[in-house]
């Protein structure tokens, strides 16, 4: 459609001046703020199997490199609380965090000796579901989200991933089982694939409602510059105009309706409601960008969101460690976030919730959201987006649901770039994606 094309590429646009990386010297992330509120983001690159359609940093699980990495990993967390950083929530994402499992659990452990844990979340995908991981992670980890991505065989097998983790039936199983431990079992899912059918999604779709999971997220399918050709390859082309489409189909089939088993709690995510049509699942968010303003980000390949700026780490493995080894964090550059761009990005977030307090964002910026953002909300209000419009909030349409899809879909394309500008610093192997085993 018109209005995904055209906010596709404004975004662009805007993401070419804010996503360019200046090297840094600094060797330590900046102290913490008294008052502050932070989660803590850690990222493991390492996979079993390396999907097709991941930009993020991964690479193929060497057991060697894999310990020496965890045992940087938390030193570099206590680094953090050297410089008063203190957390509630924590979350792992990846990779696969739970590759290596003891290494993991140790993770865990430190992290909640040294910090005021709550909350823990980590990313896994369905074959760690069976019944010693499941023992071993209740007590440690609050929240599960597993990667399932489809339940279509076929599906599973042009993403690589049906030998590696398991078919669908069997991780619906998994998924079955693990709900026996864990209330908060999310279950991360991508729509559009070019072979994805109107009646596979809604198959999809059924057998979740069946999984007793209480969160479910769907992404979009989207590339990288460095996954382009490989999803190309895998997949064929994406069409961004049938996603519309497809989209609409899973909303309504989720959250529609007398009898909807699941209520909207963002553009992407779904939690599971009772008879009563009460939310039966607290929301915790995986994406730190979302659910914090500010957050560190610690690991090979990670990026922080502090004060104004985003700050990149090292995306080699053996860089990232030696420079752990040396006694400081392994930062090798960072961008500034401008005024009108910081404005921007609460827009995308608050919309993403499906929700915008007006009186919040002049609090935040100075100025009025319809002064300090006319031009987006003018084209906004030309595609109806918007069901409640006020002197007091923002709240979304169908078609307002979408477009704000569609700004945090090309907001992560944008992150992606700055990805590439980090992995380009890098020579041989390690500086393109690889993928399969």
């Amino acid at each position: 459609m018109l209005a995904e094309r055209m906010i596709s590429n404004v975004i662009k646009l805007i993401s070419k001046g804010q996503m360019a990386m200046s090297p840094t010297t600094e060797t330590h992330l900046p102290e913490a703020k008294p008052g502050q509120k932070y989660m803590l983001y850690l990222h493991v690159p390492f996979c079993q199997n390396l999907c097709p359609y991941c930009s993020y940093n991964r690479y193929p699980l060497c057991e060697d490199s894999g310990a020496r990495y965890y045992e940087s990993l938390r030193k570099e967390m206590l680094m953090l609380k050297d410089l008063g950083y203190d957390f509630e929530t924590m979350t792992f994402g990846g990779g696969t965090p739970t590759v290596m499992f003891d290494e993991f659990c140790e993770t865990v452990d430190v992290a909640r000796a040294n910090f005021s844990i709550k909350e823990v979340s980590t990313e896994t995908n369905p074959n760690h579901l069976d019944t010693p991981y499941l023992e071993k992670m209740k007590g440690r980890v609050d929240r599960l989200s597993v990667g399932v991505q489809s339940f279509d065989d076929d599906l599973l097998k042009q993403m690589d991933r049906y030998d590696a983790y398991g078919s669908g039936e069997q991780n619906l199983e998994r998924l079955r089982e693990a709900s026996t431990y864990y209330d908060n079992l999310s279950v991360d899912m991508i729509f559009n694939f070019p072979a994805q059918s109107d009646q596979s999604l809604l198959e999809d779709i059924q057998k979740l409602i069946d999984s007793d999971c209480g969160q479910l997220t769907y992404h979009s399918l989207h590339s990288s510059k460095a996954t382009e050709r490989k999803m190309r390859e895998t997949f064929g082309k994406v069409d961004f105009n049938r996603e519309y489409h497809l989209y609409q189909l899973l909303d309504s089939a989720l959250a529609d309706g007398d009898d909807a088993a699941f209520k909207r709690r963002t553009v992407w995510t779904y939690n599971r409601m009772d008879e009563q049509g009460n939310d039966t699942y607290e929301l915790i968010l995986d994406d730190p960008g979302v659910a914090f303003d500010e957050y560190p980000a610690l690991g090979c390949g990670a990026i922080s969101h502090l004060g104004d700026k985003l700050y990149v780490n090292n995306f080699s493995v053996n860089g990232y460690c030696q420079a752990i080894e040396r006694g400081h964090m392994s930062l090798i550059g960072q961008t500034s976030i401008t005024a009108g761009n910081s404005m921007k990005v609460r827009l995308m977030r608050s919309l993403y919730d499906l929700h915008l307090d007006k009186k919040a964002f002049k609090e935040e910026f100075g100025v009025s959201v319809e002064r300090g953002l006319a031009v987006e909300l003018a084209f906004l209000r030309m595609n109806k987006a918007f069901e409640i419009d006020d002197e007091n909030e923002l709240t979304l349409t169908p078609i307002g649901r979408y477009l704000a899809s569609v700004i945090y879909r090309q907001y992560c394309i944008s992150l992606n770039s700055l990805r590439e500008q980090a992995r380009g610093t890098l020579e041989g192997e390690e500086s393109e994606l690889s993928f399969g085993s």
